[in-house]
């Protein structure tokens, strides 16, 4: 059931990725403009000891995503072999004799176990993982204080959620996953609305971004595809790492564009421009509503698997874990393993819905920015802990974004159908901040 809470704080925060180096860059006319070797000279510009650091991260992560399931499904499987759930739910029983608000209860112990069972991974993976490869600039401090607000929010929603769940499975025995499906997604939509004004803020400082020509641009590319630009702003994430960021984020009244400080301070204005309008065709391209709907259609399979799975391992294992049914709150953690086992299966199938989206924003980015080698350094700095040259097997199975290469020669392939007199730019070596 964690699952289903992560996807719906991912629709309240926005968090893109970035690096801290710059180009030294020269332009070199060529005979002719050759596709692939235009986007050769950039893709070889990663290479050596950075090169193999960039991959060794990238396909490190291949594997957390194996161990991450296994560490969902342990710690839910250790709650329910332990009789932890029917005690908390027994709990919930002695505080109150609503019916309807036991299962909030439950959840608060639920939560706190997972999140202390779950924290030696997640220290790992978080912190010192990242530190290994240099790509978090907190300590340990300021990195766990930002756990614990994620957790406290947790606290504070997860409940809200599951009181609703178990309300729709008590009321419709039989359909409760369709039902169930509409509530998720109505947190899903408050989420997004509400995230970019309260959630955000409670990570970072949010402040306009200062007027000048940058500004203008980004203003004028909003305006010529009808995004509002009433409210953009730049947030300080170099506090927390160096990878760039932007989003366009919020539903109606609070629609925002956000840039971080780093994309700003280690990037041109040309690569600024290459990124926004990426970020503008998320907007115009309705992909938000898109995802919303495919993560929708995911939840209800999801649900409806459940919906047939757990009556017969409770019919099985309901006495030895404590479970009475399925509208029993102590049900949660089957709920959690199922979903797990689910959501591993389906994450070939996530990271290629994500990726065609990500690749249609970067097609809608290069015609409304026209700067193909702006875009070009972007992608490379993206490799900079992305892998550059996946198989296409690989990048089908674990890539969320297009390759860095793909990127590149989807750039160059721009370029060449669409500028006068193309040439070919060497951006030269990668220069340390």
């Amino acid at each position: 059931m964690m699952k289903i809470f992560a996807m719906v704080l991912a629709g309240l925060v926005f968090l893109v990725f970035p690096t801290e180096t710059v180009f030294a860059q020269e332009a070199a006319v060529a005979p002719t403009f050759d596709v692939e070797q235009a986007s050769r000279v950039y893709i070889d510009t990663l290479k050596g000891e950075a090169l193999e650091k960039s991959n060794s991260y990238f396909e490190g992560g291949y594997w957390l995503i194996l161990w991450g399931a296994m560490v969902g499904f342990l710690v839910d499987f250790l709650i329910l072999q332990s009789r932890l759930s029917a005690r908390f739910r027994n709990w919930a029983q002695r505080v109150t004799k609503k019916r309807w608000l036991q299962p909030g209860l439950y959840t608060l112990p639920y939560l706190i176990v997972g999140f202390i069972l779950a924290l030696p991974w997640t220290i790992y993976t978080g912190f010192f993982r990242e530190k290994q490869y240099d790509l978090m600039s907190q300590g340990v401090g300021s990195w766990f204080g930002e756990q614990v607000i994620g957790f406290l929010l947790s606290l504070a929603i997860f409940p809200l959620l599951i009181i609703a769940i178990f309300t729709v499975i008590r009321r419709a025995p039989k359909t409760w996953w369709l039902w169930g499906t509409g509530v998720v997604s109505i947190f899903l939509f408050i989420g997004m609305l509400l995230g970019p004004v309260f959630i955000s803020p409670l990570f970072n400082d949010y402040n306009d971004m200062e007027k000048g020509q940058l500004r203008d641009r980004i203003v004028a590319m909003a305006a010529d595809n009808n995004v509002p630009a009433d409210n953009i702003y730049v947030f300080n994430q170099s506090r927390q790492h160096k990878r760039i960021s932007a989003n366009v984020s919020g539903v109606g009244p609070t629609i925002r564009i956000s840039l971080n400080d780093n994309l700003l301070e280690r990037t041109s204005p040309e690569e600024v421009a290459a990124v926004m309008g990426h970020e503008l065709g998320h907007y115009v391209l309705g992909h938000t509503w898109r995802l919303v709907s495919i993560i929708a259609a995911i939840i209800a399979l999801g649900l409806f698997l459940i919906s047939r799975i757990t009556p017969r391992l409770i019919a099985r294992y309901g006495d030895r874990w404590g479970v009475r049914d399925i509208a029993d709150p102590a049900a949660l953690p089957v709920f959690g393993l199922l979903l797990t086992l689910y959501f591993f299966a389906a994450t070939p199938a996530l990271n290629t819905l994500t990726r065609v989206n990500e690749s249609d924003a970067d097609l809608f980015g290069l015609n409304t920015a026209k700067e193909p080698d702006g875009f070009a350094k972007v992608a490379m700095r993206l490799s900079e802990y992305r892998k550059i040259e996946p198989g296409p097997i690989e990048e089908m199975l674990f890539f969320t974004h297009p390759s860095g290469a793909t990127r590149v020669r989807m750039a160059m392939e721009w370029k060449a159908q669409n500028i006068e007199n193309p040439q070919i730019v060497k951006p030269g070596l990668l220069e340390q901040e």
